[in-house]
C-alpha cells in the first residue's frame, strides 16, 4: 500500500496497519539516526541504552523553580475559561475536567521557550539525526480521585496511520511537573518492544480523534497480542520528582493506568519529528486529523 503526499509524490506504507486483522512488521528503520558520538547533552552510553529499550530516564531535566513556572503556567491555563472552550481542550468523559491541552508550545510562550531548550530539542536532534520540528504538543493532567488512564497503545501505530507519518523517525519527551508515584497512574512501557512495530486490526472512523482522546478505540491491542508482548518484555514503570523527564521512541507499547490517589500527575508532553520525515496523508484513515494533533508546520525549532 501507498499513500501520496500533497505534491502526488507516492510514498511507500512500511508498517501497514488497521486492516481485518493484526500484523507484526519488524522495525524498518534506525531507533538512533544520529552518530553514537555526536555532540550534545546525551552521552553515547544513554544513547546505546535508549537503542536498546526504547527510552531513556532522566532525574532531573529541570530545577524546581523552573517547575513551579511550568506548573503555574499548567494551572493558569485549566482554569481559564477560554482555553476550556477551545477545541484543543480535551475533558474527560465522566468529571468534564480538562485532560488535555493540545498545541499548547503554540498557546503558551511559557512553554514555547521550553521546547526550544537546548536541554529539551537538542537531545531530539541527537537522537533522530536531524533538525527536528513539533508534531504534537500538550500538558496532561490527570487529578487525583478518579482520572482515567491511556490504555495500551503504540504513538506511532496512531500518527502512520491517522496523521501519515512515513517512518520511525518521531520521539517523545514526557516532563513530570508533579511527583510520579507507583500509585498515581504513571507512565507504563514495554522495554525492547519498539523493536516491533504492531499492526491493529480495525478500519478508522472518520473523526475517529474525538472519541480517542478521551478513550483509545480504533489502533488498540488486542487482550493476546499485549499478553505475548508483556511477557517477552516486561513493563517498566516510571516514578520521579518533578522535574524528572522520560524520552521515548514512537514505537515503544505504552499507557497509564487511572489515578485514584489524592495526588495529582501532570506532565507536558512534546513531540519532535524529523524534518527529513514530514507527514504526508493518512495510512490508514479517511482523513487527517487537526493540525493542532497532526502538525503541518514543518518548521524547525530553532
Amino acid at each position: 500500500m501507498t499513500t501520496a503526499t500533497t505534491t502526488g509524490t507516492r510514498v511507500p506504507d512500511l508498517y501497514p496497519t488497521r486492516g481485518t486483522t493484526e500484523v507484526l512488521t519488524p522495525r524498518q528503520d534506525p531507533v538512533v539516526w544520529g552518530a553514537p558520538d555526536a555532540p550534545g547533552p546525551i552521552t553515547p552510553a544513554g544513547l546505546g541504552a535508549f537503542e536498546r529499550d526504547g527510552f531513556l530516564a532522566i532525574d532531573q531535566l529541570i530545577d524546581e523553580d523552573e517547575v513551579a513556572v511550568y506548573r503555574n503556567e499548567l494551572n493558569r491555563l485549566v482554569s481559564d475559561p477560554e482555553i476550556r472552550a477551545d477545541e484543543r481542550s480535551i475533558v474527560e468523559p465522566k468529571s468534564k475536567e480538562i485532560r488535555s491541552v493540545f498545541e499548547v508550545h503554540k498557546i503558551s510562550e511559557v512553554f514555547a521557550r521550553l521546547v526550544r531548550d537546548e536541554r529539551v530539542v537538542g537531545r531530539a536532534r541527537q537522537i533522530l539525526g536531524s533538525d527536528v520540528y513539533v508534531h504534537q504538543s500538550r500538558i496532561n493532567v490527570k487529578p487525583g480521585f478518579g482520572a482515567s488512564g491511556f490504555y495500551w497503545h503504540s504513538d506511532f501505530e496512531t500518527w502512520h496511520a491517522e496523521d501519515g507519518l512515513p517512518r520511525m523517525r518521531t520521539v517523545s519527551v514526557s516532563i513530570a511537573l508533579t511527583e510520579n508515584y507507583e500509585t498515581n497512574g504513571g507512565l507504563m512501557i514495554m522495554p525492547g518492544s519498539h523493536k516491533t512495530f504492531l499492526g491493529c486490526a480495525g478500519a478508522t472512523p472518520k473523526d475517529n480523534y474525538k472519541k480517542s482522546l478521551q478513550m483509545q478505540d480504533a489502533g488498540t491491542p488486542s487482550d493476546e497480542a499485549l499478553t505475548a508482548m508483556a511477557s517477552e518484555h516486561g513493563i517498566k514503570l516510571f516514578t520521579g520528582k518533578a522535574g524528572s523527564a522520560t524520552w521515548f521512541d514512537c514505537n515503544c507499547m505504552h499507557g497509564s493506568g487511572d489515578n485514584i490517589t489524592p495526588f495529582p500527575r501532570s506532565n507536558v508532553f512534546i513531540v519532535f519529528n524529523s524534518v527529513e520525515n514530514a507527514a504526508v496523508e493518512p495510512f490508514a484513515a479517511p482523513v487527517r486529523r487537526p493540525e493542532f494533533i497532526g502538525a503541518r508546520d514543518f518548521t524547525p525549532v530553532k
